[in-house]
C-alpha cells in the first residue's frame, strides 16, 4: 500500500499535527511507509526532494481570499513535480484544511483519502471563510474521517453536514517507547514538603492556549516556580504584553527534551481556552510521571476525564487554592501521578497506526 501525505509547514514547526507526522511517518523504520512532503524553511532557496520529508520551496502561503488559492495553485505544482508517477493508493489528509489537503485534492481528484481532523482545522474554519470551504470541500470528497474524540466529530457536524458512517474514531497515541519506561516517584517531593511546587506550561501561546495575563497570574502564586517551554517568538510577544520575569523561559523543546523537562517539575498545566482536537502533551505527560491540571474544555475531558484535575484557570482564587492544597498534601499529586500512569496506557501510539493502516487498506480497496 503506497501512501502519500503533507502538511504544508517547516519540519521544526511547533504543534500536534506535525508532531504526529512525525511520530506515524518518520525515522527509519516508520509506523506507517509513506512519501511526506513538507514546506522548506523559508531561508532555503532550492527544494530538498532527497530525504523525507521531502521539503518544497513554495512561496506565498496564506489562508485568506484569491491569494490562498494562487498559494494552493503553486503549491500542487511542486507536488506534481516531486510525485509525477502518480502511483499512491490512498491519501492521507493531515488535515480537513489548509493548503496541503487544498493541493492534493487538486492534483489527485480521484485517489482514495482519508483526513485526519485537527483542532487547528476547525477552529480556522470557523474563523476564516476560505478555510470553511476548503473543509466542507474535504468533508464531502474524503473516504473517511478520522477524528481522535468524539467533542472533535460534533464540532465538526457544526460546520459541515458529515454523515457518521464516514467518521472514524481513532485516538491518537503517544509513542510505545514513552509508555514502556513508566516511571515511579513524582518529581522532586522534598522541594514540594520545604514550599516550592514546580509548575510547567508546554506548547503554543496562542490566543486559543493561554494569555500573558494568565502565565503571570500563575507565576505570581505563592510557592510556584513556573517554566514555560513555547516557541521563543511567541513568549517574546506575550513578554511584551505582560510582566513574565518571574517565569523561567525554557524555549521550544525537541521531544525527547521535553520529556526530560516532565522530570523535573511537579505539575503540568493546560490552561486551553478552546477546543483541543486531543492533547498528546498531556498523554506525553502523564507517561512520563507528571500529573496534569487542565482546563475543562471539550476533548480534554474526554482523552483525561478524573486522571487529571480539572480547574477553572480563569478563577485564580480557586487556582490559589489548589496551590495551596498541593503544598500542603504533596501526596496529592502522587496520587494524580499513579492515575496519570494507568490513564496514559491507553493511548499508545502503535494502536493508532495499526488502526489508521487497516482503515487505508480498506478505503483503498
Amino acid at each position: 500500500m503506497n501512501v502519500l501525505t503533507g502538511i504544508d509547514l517547516p519540519p521544526d514547526s511547533p504543534g500536534g499535527s506535525v508532531e504526529l507526522l512525525r511520530d506515524l511517518y518518520g525515522g527509519p523504520e516508520p509506523l506507517i511507509p509513506a512519501d511526506v512532503f513538507m514546506l522548506a524553511p523559508e531561508d532555503r532557496q532550492a527544494p530538498d526532494t532527497s530525504g523525507s520529508p521531502a521539503l518544497l520551496t513554495v512561496p506565498g502561503k496564506t489562508v485568506s481570499g484569491p491569494a490562498f488559492w494562487a498559494y494552493v495553485d503553486r503549491l500542487g505544482a511542486a507536488v506534481r513535480d516531486r510525485y509525477p508517477a502518480a502511483d499512491h493508493d490512498v491519501l492521507h489528509l493531515q488535515h480537513l484544511a489548509f493548503g496541503a489537503t487544498a493541493a492534493l485534492q487538486q492534483v489527485f481528484p480521484d485517489r482514495p483519502s482519508i483526513a485526519l481532523v485537527h483542532g487547528t482545522d476547525l477552529l480556522f474554519a470557523e474563523d476564516h471563510p476560505t478555510q470553511a470551504a476548503v473543509l466542507r470541500e474535504t468533508a464531502a470528497s474524503a473516504d473517511a474521517i478520522i477524528v481522535p474524540t468524539g467533542a472533535m466529530a460534533d464540532r465538526l457536524r457544526r460546520i459541515a453536514p458529515v454523515p457518521s458512517d464516514r467518521i472514524v474514531h481513532i485516538p491518537w497515541g503517544v509513542p510505545d517507547r514513552l509508555l514502556a519506561g513508566r516511571p515511579t516517584g513524582a518529581g522532586h517531593r522534598a522541594e514540594r514538603e520545604a514550599g516550592v511546587l514546580r509548575v510547567l506550561y508546554a506548547g503554543r501561546l496562542t490566543a486559543e492556549k493561554a494569555t500573558s495575563g494568565l502565565i503571570a497570574a500563575v507565576a505570581s502564586l505563592p510557592g510556584v516556580e513556573l517554566s514555560v517551554a513555547a516557541p521563543r517568538a511567541e513568549f517574546a510577544a506575550l513578554a511584551a504584553r505582560s510582566d513574565l520575569s518571574r517565569v523561567r523561559r525554557l524555549g521550544w523543546l525537541s521531544r525527547e527534551d521535553l520529556w526530560r523537562a516532565f522530570g523535573g517539575h511537579d505539575l503540568l498545566i493546560v490552561p486551553s481556552l478552546r477546543l483541543e482536537a486531543f492533547g498528546l502533551v498531556t498523554i506525553e505527560a502523564q507517561a512520563c510521571g507528571l500529573p496534569v491540571a487542565y482546563q475543562p474544555v471539550p476533548g480534554l475531558t474526554e482523552v483525561l476525564g478524573r486522571s487529571a484535575l480539572p480547574v477553572d484557570f480563569g478563577d485564580f482564587t480557586a487556582l490559589r487554592g489548589r496551590i495551596e492544597e498541593f503544598l500542603r498534601s504533596p501526596e496529592r499529586l502522587d496520587d494524580l501521578a499513579a492515575a496519570g500512569l494507568v490513564n496514559s496506557g491507553r493511548f499508545p501510539l502503535s494502536r493508532t497506526a495499526g488502526d489508521l493502516a487497516e482503515l487505508s487498506r480498506r478505503v483503498a480497496r
